[in-house]
């Protein structure tokens, strides 16, 4: 794709020090507290319609289990190399075991993901089916949630976790999907560390304070309640947001339109380097937070580091369901934006 030749100067001038910053991943220590789940899809082939009712009879084919919500930053950040611990729950189910049993073989700290026997653990199964010689399709989604907050005692506990183990880490994410992890007493805990970085979908307000906040279009515009339609008010969001939040920045992620930073009274464009090859966006926001706190873990500016998150989402929207990518395939994007192959 064409970028703006500005833009390309100023990327070409900063190739050395992102590869840097990328090569450095492997040394950065990162907390995530979040909701965590998992995400199944079970596949199978249409065989006929049921005589007990109008409903297809799949017969099964495979299944795969792979970090979803929260679980995918975390995956995303093990799997750019970081040193990566978690802070959440799973339920006294299969599910929790599958999910903890992904995250040892990526070697994920588990040590602070702990049992609510009271809640499921957060599951999304995707039923798809497909006749002979033709294209696999979704027919439902089956999710398994409590809508129940987590015992008070539990939620002590994981505050207590993360207390105990913020000096260890060189940064921390809270990823927040309404599930109910991030309580204000876990919030509060989670605030201590120097850099904070906070993907909510709502109520952003909760994390005052925090370093950098990574709203997407509609996330930003029902936290400002206005429509974000031209620069003028997609630049009254950013000040609002700022202020609301009391962060040292604000990311507002706008799909083809790119990314806007706010930082103080500056706000700098980056525009989306993959428009083209947009195949599922699912799991992308998880993606840019991975990179980009990786990216301030190691020395970038706030710039720098959201150019590491939006080079490794043009990746994995080019993949079905929630995906990770790797520092070779992000040099090789990069190298290749640059026409440098």
């Amino acid at each position: 794709m064409i970028l703006d030749a500005s833009f390309l100067a100023e990327l070409n001038a900063s190739m050395d020090s992102l590869c840097e910053r990328m090569n450095r991943f492997s040394q950065a220590k990162v907390l995530v507290v979040g909701d965590l789940t998992l995400d199944e899809f079970l596949t199978g082939q249409v065989e006929r319609l049921s005589r007990e009712a109008p409903v297809l009879i799949l017969r099964h084919e495979n299944t795969r289990q792979i970090p979803g919500g929260g679980a995918n930053a975390v995956y995303n950040l093990a799997k750019l190399g970081a040193s990566v611990q978690v802070a959440g729950f799973v339920g006294k189910d299969d599910q929790g075991i599958a999910l903890c049993g992904i995250f040892e073989q990526a070697g994920i700290d588990i040590k602070g993901i702990l049992i609510d026997p009271d809640r499921p653990t957060v599951t999304k199964t995707r039923i798809s089916g497909h006749a002979r010689q033709s294209v696999t399709q979704q027919i439902v989604r089956v999710d398994r949630k409590s809508d129940e907050l987590p015992d008070i005692e539990l939620q002590l506990k994981l505050a207590e976790y993360i207390r105990e183990n913020i000096d260890t880490v060189d940064a921390v994410v809270c990823s927040d999907y309404g599930d109910g992890v991030l309580t204000q007493t876990v919030i509060e805990a989670a605030l201590k560390s120097p850099i904070t970085i906070v993907d909510t979908q709502k109520d952003l307000h909760r994390f005052a304070g925090a370093t950098l906040f990574t709203p997407n279009l509609p996330e930003a515009e029902k936290a400002v309640g206005y429509s974000i339609q031209n620069s003028q008010t997609l630049q009254q969001a950013g000040r609002d947001l700022l202020t609301l939040t009391q962060a040292q920045a604000m990311l507002i992620t706008r799909g083809e339109e790119g990314m806007s930073l706010f930082e103080g009274n500056q706000l700098l464009h980056i525009p989306a380097f993959n428009r083209t090859d947009v195949f599922d966006v699912t799991g992308a926001g998880d993606t840019v937070v991975a990179a980009l706190t990786l990216g301030l873990c190691t020395g970038s500016s706030l710039w720098e580091a959201s150019v590491l998150g939006n080079l490794a989402a043009s990746l994995v929207v080019r993949q079905f369901g929630t995906a990770t990518t790797t520092i070779e395939e992000m040099k090789e994007a990069l190298r290749s934006l640059l026409n440098l192959e």
